[in-house]
């Protein structure tokens, strides 16, 4: 029996840790309750990428978009749409511009910029079902490169398609396999590197908890171009639904025979393994990582040799990403020149980002390369909550740099975004509004990265630290102004002199911040204050005179610092205030201000 609706449930970790299994098994109970369970399908998805809206429940064919679903709707949702066919307007996204217009999945704005080529799958399908990735061409990539395509063919395909490496580096693809196709050696590997670990980034744990056959294809496909039987997967161990439904994808691939020995009775023999990582930032470099995979601590290798000419224990080894990887089957079925026709230039195809920070639809997207910032942030991003002023963004995560409003317009991709002094890394994207301060900010990555540095170069190991000892120095009020020269010497010197990526970007933030933001760092070591409000000790808070006088700051404050009656204005015993924000996180009329020139003009009434 054919089923008339199809249920799809966001399974990816997000909506998961807001209880979308629970939710499934309760869709499962009140439909067998309603006698109806066998006309409806559920399907356990990946993310949908609009994760703010989480837990999200679509309903096809009607598109139907649920948001927010919560236990408490799965009966309403079951009696009176799936059964009765009458939907349930309340939890459903509306139009802003006339809130009785009920949106349809495919008629959200958060989609219609967007390009799914990497995330194709990814909430379409149930990750754990082989069958249904056949459905969607799985495998027919596979057997095309096999039964149609020499090694060299498939490599000159891949080159000509223009795709770039997505983990940061954007190398061309097809001329690193070329590479390792050229070495000669006996045993040659191929490496999926999973080991994600910029802060805010998710893009390759969405693709493997989602679609994960379509790296393992893609593996397969690799394998074959370049001359190698195993293919190893290294992820993070902090990712245990990816881990657990690669697992399975791979033993179903296995029974299938689409990997293992003489797949499709071609005689080309290639399996894959999974290989944990424990979370080390700096074995997303690929020889940290090859390290790892041999038992060693993971730390970078000089490089020349390369991985292509001596990687995982010695032998030719091609190290793609997870996103990366994920866009090759589609290549090889729709062409290198139906690929290169997206993107720009010298940046082919489409890219995933993580938004976060001060965003309103916090999530996952893809947008063909050459979208600008702006359309990214404020069309599909749908701009700064509360009403507050965009300032920043953060590209590329600790590796990158932070971009201005002036620069919003900029078409993304790789060269654009170095060229601004930030990078594509993995995709990352972080927003800023006016009330972050840029000096914490570019403390909080800097912070990440002394912490992550494996200690091997001392440029690395004693410069990030040193720059870290000056920035703690500056936000807590004992910074001087030629703190900020020492700050940018430091930088340059750790960029040029580091072994590996990651030392070589960590200055990223601090250099791009002071560039862009030089007047809040003088603002630190100078007026001694934060503009933001955020480093503590520089920061005080005045009434202003918009205050309604409605006692809330008065109730929140955990030292009673602040005095005042009804509908009168407040005022705050700097003397006793201890800068924690409460007063200003309560106040309804902003009335409470921390920046510079409103303290000085109450202080001097």
């Amino acid at each position: 029996m054919l089923e008339r609706c199809h249920v799809l449930i966001c399974g990816g970790t997000g909506c998961l840790s807001s209880h979308s299994k629970e939710i499934q098994i309760e869709f499962d109970k009140c439909l067998g309750e309603l006698g109806i369970r066998s006309e409806i399908k559920l399907v356990l998805t990946g993310c949908f990428g609009l994760c703010e809206k989480g837990p999200v429940v679509i309903v096809y064919p009607d598109e139907t978009f649920y948001t927010h679903v919560k236990l408490r709707d799965i009966k309403e949702i079951c009696e009176e749409h799936l059964l009765k066919g009458r939907v349930v307007n309340r939890l459903v996204v509306t139009n802003p511009d006339d809130r009785k217009k009920l949106l349809h999945f495919s008629e959200l704005k958060f989609y219609a910029k967007q390009k799914r080529i990497a995330l194709r799958n990814c909430g379409n399908i149930n990750p754990l079902e082989i069958d249904e990735y056949i459905a969607k061409d799985g495998y027919l990539a596979l057997g095309k490169v096999l039964t149609e395509m020499t090694p060299k063919e498939a490599i000159d395909e891949m080159k000509k398609s223009g795709l770039r490496g997505r983990g940061g580096g954007g190398f061309s693809t097809g001329v690193k396999w070329e590479f390792a196709h050229r070495s000669i050696s006996d045993q040659k590997y191929v490496i999926c590197n999973a080991d994600e670990g910029d802060p805010g980034a998710f893009m390759d744990r969405a693709v493997l908890e989602g679609d994960p056959h379509s790296v393992i294809e893609a593996m397969a496909i690799c394998g074959y171009a370049i001359g190698a039987n195993q293919g190893y997967v290294y992820v993070r161990a902090e990712y245990p639904v990816a881990v657990e439904r690669l697992g399975i994808a791979i033993e179903q691939a296995r029974e299938y025979n689409v990997i293992g020995k003489n797949i499709f009775g071609t005689g080309f023999h290639f399996d894959v393994e999974i290989r944990l990582g424990a979370g080390a930032f700096v074995c997303g470099e690929e020889t940290a990582l090859i390290a790892s995979i041999e038992g060693e601590r993971g730390m970078p290798r000089m490089k020349p040799p390369f991985p292509a000419v001596r990687g995982l224990w010695g032998k030719p080894t091609n190290v793609n990403n997870v996103e990366t990887l994920a866009n090759v089957p589609v290549i090889y079925l729709k062409g290198a020149d139906w690929f290169k026709s997206i993107g720009t230039e010298k940046s082919s195809g489409t890219k995933v980002f993580a938004l976060g920070g001060k965003i309103q639809n916090t999530g996952l997207l893809e947008v063909p390369m050459g979208t600008t910032l702006r359309e990214v942030i404020f069309d599909i991003g749908g701009g700064i909550p509360n009403r507050r002023k965009f300032k920043a963004v953060q590209t590329g995560g600790p590796s990158g740099g932070c971009i201005t409003e002036k620069d919003l317009d900029t078409p993304i991709d790789f060269d654009n975004l170095i060229q601004l002094g930030s990078m594509m890394g993995s995709g990352g994207m972080i927003v800023m509004d006016e009330d972050n301060c840029m000096v914490d900010v570019a403390r909080f990555y800097l912070d990440f990265t002394v912490d992550e540095s494996c200690g091997k170069c001392t440029p690395c190991r004693e410069g990030t630290k040193r720059m870290l000892d000056i920035l703690d120095k500056i936000c807590q009020g004992e910074g001087e102004v030629e703190d900020l020269d020492r700050l940018e010497e430091l930088g340059t010197m750790i960029k040029e002199a580091s072994l590996c990526g990651l030392g070589q970007t960590a200055p990223n933030p601090v250099l791009s911040t002071l560039k862009h933001f030089r007047a809040e760092y003088m603002a630190h070591v100078v007026d001694k204050s934060c503009p933001a409000g955020v480093c503590a000790n520089l920061t005080k808070y005045v009434v202003l005179d918009n205050c309604i006088g409605c006692t809330k700051c008065l109730k929140n404050c955990p030292v009673n610092a602040i005095t005042g009656s009804v509908k009168q204005k407040h005022v705050i015993d700097l003397s006793l205030c201890i800068r924690c924000g409460a007063c200003k996180k309560a106040c309804p009329v902003n009335a409470i201000s921390s920046k510079p020139e409103d303290v000085r003009g109450v202080l001097n009434a």
